[in-house]
């Protein structure tokens, strides 16, 4: 399956924050986040594994109760049920998200 980018909607889902889903099948799904300078990413937790990638800009990422910044670049592996969350530390910073199984709760 292809998905074309420039027809994915995207989503406000928090203040400065907005979310696209690039793709999704079988266990998987990819999401895009973007954010504005200082937005937040609350700290929480979900049954999902998750890998983030960092396309863009940079962000104060709290894995575990460990903050460490991150830029373009870096990536991050989060278990199933670890804490997390991010601060966007620059206007547009932008993550790309992978989730295995996917996030139906994104779908609603």
């Amino acid at each position: 399956m292809i998905i074309y980018g420039e027809g994915v909607p995207s989503y406000e889902v928090g203040e400065g924050v907005s979310r696209k889903i690039l793709t999704r099948g079988g266990g998987l799904m990819m999401v895009e986040v973007t954010f504005k300078e200082g937005a937040i990413g609350a700290v929480h937790q979900h049954f999902h594994e998750q890998i983030s990638y960092i396309i863009k800009g940079s962000f104060q990422f709290e894995l575990g109760g460990n903050v460490q910044k991150v830029t373009a670049g870096d990536s991050i592996y989060v278990p199933s049920n670890a804490s997390h969350g991010v601060r966007s530390l620059e206007e547009g910073s932008v993550i790309l998200d992978v989730f295995s199984p996917q996030r139906e709760d994104f779908l609603e």
